[in-house]
């Protein structure tokens, strides 16, 4: 009846992990052989795994990450000229409380928002928030929160994250209220906080993209030269595995 009551009380103070770890201990019999002190250590660390456990799958959810990308399954047999020992550098997380950039360029299909998403999967792994938004989904954002009042408030959120995908830059020649906005979170991110970049367009292009040299030269100013530059090379990973799995369907 006691151990009920204190299972009862480690549920009601959200030891969800601690109280777990209890039900199975007085399951085991050989537990009781155990001194205190190396049983307590072991509740302890069942709540601490729980915890860690439970915040990262809250730093998940809140990324809204595209893809189920990880670092552990990129694929670095296709031919794209993608760097292992910079990806196993990058893994490591290090750039993120430098604030340092990450930005991927590459053709259609080579795996640049796959790439993002494991790196930002990384990071809200090692305990770190992560977002991620398309830039045109970004400036609808944005124009909305502009008419309903809200927009210093979605500013002050992007902000926050410690890792923030801004995927799809350069699909459409900006406007002038567009490249403000974008100039707006670079800007407030920037010495404060890590941005990855996805974009078709090579970085000598945009400036062609953005359509104005001096919010251009701010942005890039802001983005560039404390980034590490990824630019993937060769054919759609998509149309790769689909030959494959062609060649598999048809027994060659």
């Amino acid at each position: 009846m006691l151990n009920e009551q204190t299972i009862e009380k480690l549920y009601a103070m959200k030891l969800n992990g601690m109280a777990e770890a209890f039900k199975e201990q007085l399951q085991q019999p050989d537990m009781a052989e155990l001194p205190f002190e190396d049983r307590f250590t072991l509740l302890v660390d069942r709540q601490w795994t729980w915890k860690e456990n439970r915040r990262m799958k809250r730093l998940l959810t809140n990324a809204r990450l595209k893809l189920n990308g990880c670092v552990e399954d990129i694929d670095y047999r296709a031919p794209r000229e993608l760097d292992k020992s910079l990806i196993l550098k990058l893994a490591g997380c290090d750039w993120i409380p430098r604030c340092h950039n990450v930005i991927i360029t590459g053709p259609t299909g080579v795996g640049e928002t796959y790439l993002a998403c494991a790196l930002a999967n990384r990071a809200c792994r090692m305990g770190y928030p992560a977002f991620y938004i398309r830039i045109p989904r970004l400036f609808q954002d944005l124009a909305i929160a502009r008419g309903d009042g809200s927009y210093p408030r979605l500013i002050k959120n992007l902000a926050k994250a410690k890792v923030l995908i801004l995927d799809d830059l350069g699909l459409a020649p900006m406007s002038a209220r567009e490249r403000r906005d974008l100039l707006e979170v670079i800007e407030d991110r920037h010495g404060a906080a890590s941005t990855i970049v996805t974009a078709q367009l090579p970085v000598e292009n945009w400036h062609e993209n953005i359509r104005d040299p001096t919010i251009a030269d701010a942005i890039l100013d802001r983005l560039v030269h404390n980034a590490y530059k990824i630019n993937l090379k060769g054919e759609s990973m998509r149309k790769l595995r689909s030959s494959l799995t062609n060649q598999k369907d048809s027994g060659n």
